[in-house]
């Protein structure tokens, strides 16, 4: 086969004399040491080119994913002069297209012909940052990073920095909004008289009369401000520095109660990028006393920012603090200031007791996080959030002692037990008794078992289920003997829930039960319900039981389960349910896997053989298949005087699928 053109004729329409044209493919395409893959991969490329202007969306989307593969073929040259305007003439498609078309745009870089030819895809690239779609736009600048990263640094400097400055000063506000991801982005690499211009058309950009780009600039705020204290380390902090003369302003302003909640819900994120800068600069050690003292200065009016967002009027804004607020105390807590912890602590608090449910749920899942803060707190909090630096949480003159962040919250979650959503309740369960290693045995049975127990006897079963299992901390720290006596009734009363799936999580967290309740109390109370589950009208719940037995086994031994498993399993034997049944010959084999070989032989293998004959088939197919587990386990000897002849047996039995288990059976044994 010849290979003489890449596109097909019809196409000469779009790009006359270019990618339209037959012309030659290039002769490495075709060598001869090649010529297989240069065929394909030249038939792969004409079909792509003339699926890109084809009617099918579909075939365009696959067609776009094979760019590199057309620039491959096509050559450095034609791809410059053919392949890269033919894109951007193609800049109306389908956003579909599009989408794809600006993520392969960074694959083309190999294919342009080197470093000095990358900023022709700065051409499309430039459109695609201004379409309407999001999806287009953020592939388009993802590819944008990368396309700058490969550029040689004088057109970085011109050509890139123009597109940026373009964009950021276009008519259309989705060039906006682009404009401030690459300047947030690529602010590092900018020259310093650049820095200075970016950084006003940032400013502008916050203060857009647009909503939509006032919010992709508070999404860039953050990245863009730990970008400048990298760049510009302590110099950004002080008086005439950037972060105090143009982004505290700015962001004052994005957290107003004048922005939109679209645009405040970025605070929480903002102000935690500013806690991690600020902590850059300490651990960088600066001897520069004045860079420190201006740090701290600026950390004074960001912290009140945050306590702002606790009372903010919109549930979303206070909801995104709630749910973020671990991050907010690990990126402050080391920075040598009391002033913070005093403050987001109080805050944190409130949302505790915020009104929303959700607002509350989110704030109680990073209770463990926020304890774990080993700053010293006042024991009580203040009665006023500050909301300046002029003012602080705890008066100086105060003698209020300070305690752990895990004390002061530990004694705060007792109005929470109580509360009037089940979902609060229910979050508060699963995460309260991981503050026991934090408070110490003392603290936690003071202040913390009185409200786990309060959970236990909770009327929902979801809030009880979460209780029990999250008991391996508050085991690790006292013990679960104090619990003991509230344990039982809150795992009777989940055995026989109404809902199938509680009663299958309750079953789940038995093994660990086990371990912490130990041997003679889980035997004596607990050990009925185990075997109980067996009849449970749930196949999924008889099948867990089954499992669960085997796992108690592995637990307490071989001979705890002989003494306190196998009788009543063997009474289930002789149960008129065939379900029944064939639960205990599920729980037998799963028992064997665990147990010693003497036993097996012994204890488990009598009791499956008698089930051999049962007079349903199901039972009796399972039988087969069990006793492939139980052979290895048995030995030669006890394999070929017991089992195999119970095999041969099956093997002429009427029901098909009895046979079929049985014949699989006989083949494991004779591999052996």
């Amino acid at each position: 086969m010849t290979v003489d053109s890449i596109a097909s004729t019809d196409m000469e329409d779009v790009a006359p004399q270019t990618l339209a044209d037959k012309s030659a493919m290039p002769s490495s395409a075709a060598s001869n040491g090649d010529v297989d893959m240069g065929i394909s991969e030249e038939e792969e490329a004409r079909l792509a080119i003339e699926n890109l202007k084809g009617d099918d969306i579909t075939e365009r989307i696959a067609a776009a994913n094979k760019l590199d593969i057309v620039a491959k073929v096509l050559g450095e040259e034609r791809t410059r002069i053919e392949l890269i305007p033919f894109l951007t003439d193609r800049i109306d498609d389908e956003d579909e297209v599009l989408a794809v078309v600006a993520s392969s745009l960074s694959k083309l870089i190999p294919f342009v012909g080197g470093q000095f030819h990358v900023r022709l895809l700065l051409a499309p690239l430039e459109l695609l940052l201004s379409v309407e779609e999001t999806t287009v736009r953020e592939n388009a600048q993802k590819s944008a990073l990368v396309i700058s990263e490969a550029l040689p640094s004088e057109h970085f400097h011109s050509e890139y920095t123009e597109m940026i400055s373009r964009l950021a000063k276009k008519e259309w506000f989705t060039a906006r909004i682009s404009a401030c991801f690459l300047i947030a982005n690529s602010f590092h690499l900018f020259s310093n008289s650049d820095q200075e211009i970016k950084v006003n058309d940032f400013a502008e950009m916050c203060r857009d009369e647009v909503a939509t780009v006032r919010r992709a600039a508070a999404q860039n705020l953050g990245t863009m401000l730990l970008k400048i204290v990298q760049v510009r380390g302590g110099q950004s902090v002080g008086p005439d520095g950037m972060l105090s003369t143009t982004f505290i302003p700015l962001y004052e302003e994005l957290a107003s109660s004048e922005q939109p909640d679209s645009v405040r819900l970025h605070t929480t994120e903002n102000c935690i990028s500013f806690g991690k800068g600020m902590t850059f600069l300490h651990q960088a050690k600066l001897k520069d006393a004045l860079s420190i003292e201006a740090a701290n200065v600026l950390l004074k009016k960001i912290v009140p920012l945050i306590a702002a967002t606790i009372e903010d009027r919109s549930w979303r804004v206070r909801w995104t603090a709630a749910s973020k607020f671990s991050n907010v105390i690990h990126a402050f807590k080391d920075l040598d200031d009391t002033f913070s912890m005093d403050i987001l602590i109080s805050a944190y608090e409130k949302l505790l007791q915020d009104p929303e449910a959700e607002v509350k749920t989110a704030a109680i899942m990073n209770l463990a996080e926020v304890a774990k803060c080993k700053s010293k707190v006042p024991s009580q909090s203040s009665p006023t959030t500050p909301r300046s630096s002029s003012e602080s949480p705890v008066s100086s003159g105060s003698k209020v002692p300070r305690v752990s962040v895990a004390k002061r919250l530990g004694k705060r979650i007792q109005p929470l037990t109580e509360d009037d959503s089940n979902n609060v309740r229910a979050a508060l369960a699963m995460v309260a008794s991981d503050l026991a290693p934090l408070l110490g045995k003392e603290s936690t049975i003071n202040d913390l078992v009185p409200q786990i127990l309060l959970l236990l006897r909770d009327t929902t079963s979801e809030v009880r289920l979460n209780v029990i299992s999250s008991l391996g901390s508050l085991n690790e720290v006292i013990g679960v003997g104090l619990l003991s006596q509230s344990l039982l009734p809150a795992i009777l009363d989940l055995a026989s829930d109404s809902k199938w799936r509680i009663r299958l999580a309750t079953m789940q967290h038995i093994p660990l039960l086990a371990k912490q309740l130990g041997t003679d109390f889980f035997t004596e109370k607990i050990v009925k319900l185990c075997v109980g589950w067996l009849g449970d009208d749930i196949s999924s719940i008889r099948m867990a039981a089954a499992e669960n037995l085997k796992e108690l086994t592995n637990i307490f031994g071989s001979e705890w389960a002989i003494e306190y498993l196998l009788p009543p399993l063997e009474d289930i034997q002789g149960h008129r349910s065939y379900l029944r049944r064939l639960t205990a010959a599920q729980a037998f084999v799963a028992m064997s896997t665990v147990m010693e070989p003497d036993f097996v032989q012994t204890e488990i293998l009598p009791l499956l053989l008698l089930m051999a004959t049962d007079s349903v088939a199901n039972v009796r197919f399972n039988v087969a298949k069990g006793l492939s587990t139980l052979a290895p386990k048995c030995g030669h000897a006890v394999t070929d005087a017991q089992i195999r002849p119970i095999i041969s047996m099956l093997m002429d039995d009427s029901d098909c699928d009895v046979r079929f288990f049985a014949n699989k059976t006989l083949e494991m044994l004779d591999s052996e």
